[in-house]
């Protein structure tokens, strides 16, 4: 819904523009956290005068670094452990090789298959698609890559672990950028380039239009942009090329890109597991609707202090990239009421500390939360904490 523009830009996008430069001069912070970053660990750092990223969670333009303020408890990291009771699972193909799980109520998974415990087959590997092709065109390593949608052409940067071999499905990640950034900006600061070294995953970091992508009423200046196109495209030409786990895709981003998020949850659920986002709440019905195929899973990284999204909602904002309408945006209280309603949850929140509440009992298993940090700004999410998220929910 197209609205009056105000006589001067609001001021929060002053603020925005005012942070992303001294984004690119200085480095970003990321205010979520699960722990502060030990010496030695990977925390996505970025040294723009060597051109390259380094561990340790600290940016380093020059000289100095800047650490990461405020820390999130609970929810842990590493490896997320899910188990069945009193039935048996049908594991993605190869998924489970090279190990056995033992699954509550009798079921064990091994290479791949699950059986009930007396020796009978419930789900064999013939059963689940193969997305593995004969030969894997992707190789480890970063590359930027081109792709056409419509009549248009798109690019993305695309990052391949080392520990990628085209045998094992692996997941996929898409990362989406902020508005007046770029691919380049989003994978140096967001830290998913070098969580997916460590964790295995391929992401991609889709290029925007206009600096920005398009949900709708916001962000581009013409709403022909085919966003959802680009992002299936990414995924189907990733599956085409290389194994790709189709129960684990997942979407990502950081302000806009958080909006393209949850824009894909609203309208391509049937190919996106799951959520994770900073930064970005939904707009009102009639400027986003959002209408889900499925139940999905969403994890919202929202500060009380953030300049640009309020985390209160209802400031009507300019877009700072010439997209000529209002935006407005639910708040993030309501933001996460709303996906509670969207994926069919009962109950109320659970507290689950440091800031964090998920409604646990929603339809298909899947979880609505929302982590506050008090303070802060117009932060990113903690990478490791989304992944630990994305990784508790494939696709049901």
């Amino acid at each position: 819904m197209q609205r009056p523009l105000p006589e001067r830009s609001d001021i929060v996008w002053t603020l925005l523009v005012a942070s992303l430069m001294s984004c690119a001069l200085q480095g970003c912070e990321t205010q979520f956290t699960m722990a502060p970053a030990a010496p030695g660990t990977s925390g996505g750092a970025v040294n723009p005068a060597a051109g390259s990223v380094t561990a340790g969670g600290a940016i380093n333009p020059t000289a100095g670094s800047v650490t990461t303020g405020g820390a999130f408890a609970g929810g842990g990291t590493g490896a997320v452990t899910a188990s069945t009771t009193g039935g048996a699972t049908a594991p993605q193909a190869g998924e489970m090789a090279g190990g056995t799980d033992t699954l509550t109520g009798g079921a064990v998974v091994t290479g791949g298959s699950t059986t009930d415990g007396t020796g009978g087959m419930m789900m064999d590997d013939t059963n689940v698609p193969q997305t593995c092709p004969a030969s894997s065109a992707l190789q480890p390593g970063e590359t930027t890559e081109t792709i056409q949608v419509g009549s248009a052409t798109r690019t993305y940067i695309l990052h391949v672990p080392a520990s990628y071999d085209g045998q094992t499905p692996v997941p996929l990640v898409l990362d989406f950028h902020g508005i007046l950034m770029s691919s380049t900006l989003e994978r140096n600061f967001s830290g998913f380039a070098s969580l997916s070294d460590q964790e295995g995953f391929i992401v991609a970091f889709p290029e925007g239009t206009d600096t920005a992508f398009n949900v709708g009423i916001c962000c581009t200046s013409s709403t022909a942009v085919d966003d959802i196109g680009f992002a299936r495209a990414i995924v189907e030409h990733l599956s085409e090329q290389g194994c790709i786990d189709q129960k684990r895709i997942h979407a990502v981003g950081y302000s806009m890109g958080g909006g393209m998020s949850m824009y894909l949850a609203c309208n391509a659920a049937d190919m996106f597991a799951s959520i994770a986002y900073s930064a970005f709440d939904l707009m009102p019905e009639e400027d986003e609707p959002c209408h889900p195929s499925r139940p999905i899973a969403e994890l919202a990284f929202r500060s009380t202090g953030d300049p640009v999204v309020a985390y209160a909602g209802a400031v009507d904002t300019v877009p700072p990239n010439g997209n000529p309408n209002l935006v407005t945006f639910i708040g993030a209280q309501a933001n996460l009421e709303k996906w509670a309603s969207l994926d069919g949850c009962t109950g109320s929140p659970e507290d689950a500390g440091g800031g964090c509440q998920y409604y646990r009992q929603c339809s298909e298993g899947v979880e609505a939360g929302l982590c506050t940090k008090q303070g802060g700004g117009h932060d990113y999410m903690d990478a490791a904490a989304g992944w630990a998220f994305l990784k508790k929910h494939p696709m049901p």
